[in-house]
C-alpha cells in the first residue's frame, strides 16, 4: 500500500487544476496546498521530488 496523504495530495492537485475559474477554485487550491505540505512531511525523496513537481503545476495554473 502506497502513501496514502501522497496519493490524496496528488488527487487534490489534480482536482484543482481542473477547477472552473470561479469562487470555489480557490478553497480547491487551498486545499490542494494543504495536502502537499501534510503530504511533505511524511515521504520518501522520490515522492518529494513528485510534490515539488506537483506545486509548481499548481502554482504555473494560477498565473
Amino acid at each position: 500500500m502506497g502513501n496514502k496523504l501522497f496519493q490524496q495530495a496528488r488527487e487534490f492537485v489534480d482536482e484543482a487544476l481542473h477547477s472552473e475559474p470561479d469562487g470555489d477554485q480557490q478553497k480547491t487550491v487551498d486545499i490542494a496546498k494543504n495536502a502537499l505540505s501534510s503530504a511533505n512531511a511524511n515521504t520518501n525523496d522520490a515522492e518529494k521530488e513528485q510534490l515539488r513537481e506537483l506545486q509548481e503545476k499548481l502554482e504555473n495554473h494560477l498565473k
